[in-house]
């Protein structure tokens, strides 16, 4: 055997050894993050660690008077987008508001996924119908974009950005709406704080983030 083949014999055989004496690392499946620093986006617990420390707490000083808003705008949600508002884009994209108010609920349909109930609001007479979300599925993302300390910029990418908001709907779902009695919640007088995107003129549906039964 020639120096050239003993040299390669030698390197090959150091790297069986060091192989076999734990300079490999194994990983386990879903922790491969500790090894390369690529840790995988969790939503769940991106939203879980913010909702009740952060989140509830900004809402609920944003919160305006649902029947002084509908009567400030006067049947135009945008004229008050600078006094109240939030766009999803800075100065454009969804434009969304985050409102309180008392009223009766006088209907519960749950015959689709994005079920809603129907609340006759206290101290308004007007033409808008007011709409809180029940789910399971809950449109928009009025509650993720109604929040300051939530920035686009600070995902990675859209998807990231969808899990937030699909994220906060699964809290709002396990922790709110499915603690309440929809079955028998028909009748009886509520108080809600929620967000809402401006889409139709005459109806709100408001994604609520507090519900109590009066």
């Amino acid at each position: 055997m020639n120096k050239r083949a003993i040299a390669i014999s030698i390197v090959l055989s150091l790297f069986m050894i060091f192989s076999l004496t734990g300079c490999v690392k194994v990983v386990q499946i879903g922790h491969e993050g500790e090894l390369t620093g690529n840790v995988a986006f969790n939503a769940t617990e991106n939203v879980a660690g913010i909702w009740q420390s952060k989140a509830i707490p900004e809402l609920e000083k944003k919160a305006i008077d649902l029947p002084k808003f509908l009567n400030e705008s006067n049947g135009d949600l945008k004229s008050l987008a600078s006094k109240y508002g939030k766009y999803s884009m800075g100065k454009s994209g969804e434009l969304s508001y985050v409102v309180k108010g008392i009223g009766k609920v006088t209907e519960v349909n749950q015959e689709k996924k994005t079920g809603y109930m129907t609340v006759k609001l206290n101290d308004y007479n007007g033409p808008t119908v007011i709409k809180l979300q029940i789910g399971s599925v809950y449109r928009g993302s009025a509650v993720r974009d109604s929040l300051d300390f939530i920035k686009y910029e600070d995902y990675k990418n859209q998807v990231e950005w969808a899990k937030v908001s699909q994220s906060v709907h699964d809290v709002i779902n396990s922790e709110l709406i499915q603690k309440s009695d929809l079955d028998s919640i028909t009748g009886k007088d509520i108080s809600f704080v929620g967000c809402f995107s401006v889409d139709k003129p005459n109806e709100l549906l408001i994604t609520p983030v507090e519900l109590t039964v009066q």
